[in-house]
């Protein structure tokens, strides 16, 4: 089984106005980690104070690193066309889509899961159903949460949890409408974004 979790930190909670200052994708292969696509962005904005206490990325770290624009088109290569995994997922995915909107960059091709929604369903009647508690709940060695390469591993790991309590092995994938069906949503994909034709400027004539 192969699918790629992946995860964001930001400045805030709005796609389309607020950035994003880190991106992590990992891509599992039979329960193992296969490769890693993990960078923090320069959102060319002051990062909220607020923001940083949770995440811990502050302004100095993110100087001098690329622009979102710039790390798009190697995480859509990353990605493929592999089943796409995250916690809360309409978060991740509003920021993404958003970002590959605005600068019409190609867009990932597999279907995007919510393990969050999921959760819900494999593991009904726990407190709540944050991505801390349900990697401590099932015992997933984590290190601390909030860092998008980090979030993405425990993500994809509780992923394997749930495959695991659906099939009786990790390495054998449910029929992704099943999946889809636990989460209660439409299937959720990237646009296929059309790069539009540029108009010329005065300056670009000069």
């Amino acid at each position: 089984m192969r699918f790629v979790a992946f995860d964001l930190e930001t400045t805030g909670t709005l796609p389309g106005v607020d950035r994003i200052v880190e991106i992590g994708a990992v891509r599992m292969v039979d329960g193992e980690v296969d490769a890693v696509f993990s960078t923090l962005c320069d959102p060319l904005i002051p990062i909220p104070a607020g923001a940083s206490r949770v995440n811990g990325i502050t302004d100095d770290m993110v100087v001098g690193k690329p622009k979102v624009e710039e790390l798009l088109t190697a995480l859509t290569e990353f990605c493929g066309d592999d089943l796409m995994v995250a916690h809360n997922a309409a978060f991740d995915y509003g920021f993404l889509a958003a970002d590959f909107k605005k600068h019409e960059m190609r867009t990932p091709a597999g279907l995007v899961l919510c393990s969050y929604l999921i959760a819900k369903k494999i593991f009904p009647g726990m407190a709540n159903y944050k991505l801390a508690t349900l990697v401590q709940h099932l015992q997933i060695d984590a290190a601390g949460f909030h860092r998008a390469e980090a979030d993405a591993t425990y993500a994809g790991k509780l992923f394997l949890k749930m495959v695991e309590r659906m099939t009786g092995s990790h390495l054998t994938c449910p029929p992704i409408p099943n999946l889809v069906a636990l989460t209660g949503k439409t299937e959720i994909r990237f646009p296929i974004i059309e790069p539009q034709p540029k108009q010329l400027s005065l300056l670009d004539l000069i």
